[in-house]
């Protein structure tokens, strides 16, 4: 299922928020609350992959504050496994005191509605999905279960959002914060490939 372009569904659920806190309630939409944000999914806690994702996440966490990004972590265990595993230390295989919720989707609704379960192990792929302020979907990712994520990808994306949103113009590949982007027009393309194309 693709949702870029779509609002992204909301969801009330259980979760561990940031503080330790758990809560029965946890709602996205309030949380971000006109905010952009990323929602990212794993597909079990306690596994392989998927704490490195995580610890990933949470040492990039000031970056995506930094930009008014809220970060929401989602996989199918209860808030209680999520709170054992944050209270298991890293070097044991632990995630540690992260510092954005993690929900619970114990029913699978969250990743069902979000269209990334895994058709044959029922758990969620690695998907990330980058939210507007309007909560619209701008962009998304989906991988298998062996492939972990680029968090800087998704910090990268977030810029071009950004810049997207601030200047109006378009951003052409390997953009990085920084460089320059595009006019959206035949003559806008001509004048930035005169310039760029060769180190594309």
């Amino acid at each position: 299922m693709v949702l870029v372009t779509r609002q992204a569904p909301d969801f009330t659920a259980a979760a561990v928020l940031g503080n330790g806190e758990i809560v029965d309630n946890f709602n996205l939409a309030q949380f971000i609350k006109g905010q952009p944000a990323v929602i990212f999914f794993w597909p079990m806690d306690f596994t392989f992959v998927c704490p490195s994702e995580i610890i990933a996440f949470d040492h990039r966490f000031k970056e995506f504050e930094s930009r008014g990004v809220k970060v929401i972590g989602v996989s199918i265990d209860s808030e209680f496994v999520h709170n054992a595993w944050r209270n298991t230390p890293v070097e044991k295989g632990g995630i540690g005191q992260v510092q954005f919720p993690i929900v619970a989707d114990i029913r699978h609704a969250i990743a069902q509605a979000y269209g990334i379960e895994h058709p044959e192990a029922g758990v969620a792929l690695r998907a990330s999905f980058l939210i507007d302020k309007n909560g619209v979907v701008r962009h998304q990712i989906v991988n298998d279960l062996p492939i972990g994520r680029n968090v800087d990808e998704m910090i990268r994306t977030v810029d071009a959002l950004q810049f997207h949103e601030q200047h109006g113009e378009v951003c052409p590949a390997q953009w990085e914060k920084g460089k320059e982007g595009m006019q959206g027009s035949p003559d806008g393309v001509a004048k930035y490939l005169s310039k760029n194309a060769s180190a594309l």
